[in-house]
């Protein structure tokens, strides 16, 4: 399949256009915290109708960028889950692994343009000077070989306006920090890989946990310098929901072997999901198959009652 960049050139977008994505890495199977996301992301399109009577459009991208920690069929199985629990996509799925000349096409112009430089400062370095990192290569002439690629971080911004969690204030210092874009060990860097897809396939909307709030301020950067030197874009409205945690304090995630929701009862863990959403789904859902609990929840979506809040447990 060629990659989204020259098989979906940018073009202008319709009026009160919406399109939304899921982008699971298949490091393991969907969760109960993945149901979440996936959900409310696919809410937010689906409930979405512009003046033309068009509802929102509803991707799914398939983040299989760090071959090491994908797991065998994880891929295959996660689309499965989808379909089972009655989240359906709108248009092709994405594989981030075929975007790699993309990828290094963004690269190769940030360095001609010097927006970017090679790094070799190690993770222990910067964490022995308090963890973020102070542009030490900047001026080092560093080479590529056994070097991690950084941007030079123009703007810094830390602050934005959320869907759900209203104004967001994330660590300046971190924020104005040159990130890295491409990997030492060679792969791409997920704030590369994420901003570059989001602009490929028009993504106006990004409905995703409370987790990634800080990365959020960084893919703002990154958008607004692809926008202001050589990749026109416009970007998304990011809304953030809460994450799902244990009583220990952990997050639901693969990482921490959360485990997999059953694709053969559905319905128990979609009304579970809309509750932890504050969607208050009514009683008789409980005896409702998967296409009535889905279009009741479209039909019920609300913005304003997913908690402001980082983290619930579930417990």
């Amino acid at each position: 399949m060629q990659n989204v960049h020259n098989k979906r050139p940018l073009e202008p977008r319709k009026a009160q256009q919406y399109r939304g994505r899921f982008a699971p890495s298949p490091s393991g199977f969907l969760h109960f915290g993945s149901l979440i996301a996936a959900l409310a992301s696919f809410l937010d399109a689906k409930a979405f109708v512009n003046d033309y009577g068009e509802h929102g459009k509803w991707l799914i991208r398939i983040e299989d960028i760090d071959p090491p920690r994908e797991k065998k069929g994880a891929s295959a199985a996660i689309l499965t889950t989808l379909e089972a629990y009655g989240l359906h996509w709108d248009e092709e799925v994405l594989y981030q692994s075929t975007q790699s000349q993309y990828y290094r096409d963004i690269l190769s112009t940030l360095a001609r343009q010097k927006l970017s430089y090679y790094c070799q400062c190690t993770r222990a370095q910067v964490k022995a000077i308090g963890g973020i990192y102070q542009g030490h290569c900047r001026t080092a002439n560093c080479q590529s070989t056994d070097s991690a690629t950084r941007l030079i971080n123009q703007y810094g911004l830390h602050q934005f306006s959320d869907l759900f969690q209203g104004e967001v204030v994330c660590n300046k210092a971190l924020a104005n920090e040159d990130f890295i874009i491409h990997r030492k060990d060679g792969l791409f860097a997920y704030q590369l890989a994420v901003v570059a897809d989001d602009i490929a396939q028009g993504i106006t909307h990004v409905v995703r946990g409370c987790d990634l709030l800080e990365p959020t301020a960084r893919q703002l950067t990154f958008f607004q310098t692809l926008h202001n030197t050589f990749l026109p874009c416009k970007t998304p409205q990011y809304g953030h929901i809460p994450l799902a945690i244990t009583s220990e304090g952990y997050k639901l995630s693969k990482q921490n072997k959360a485990p997999a929701i059953n694709n053969a009862n559905p319905q128990p863990a979609l009304i579970a999901a809309l509750s932890f959403l504050g969607q208050a789904p009514m009683p008789e859902l409980t005896s409702a198959n998967v296409e009535e609990v889905i279009q009741w929840a479209i039909n019920n979506w609300q913005r304003h009652r997913v908690p402001k809040t980082l983290e619930i447990n579930i417990d």
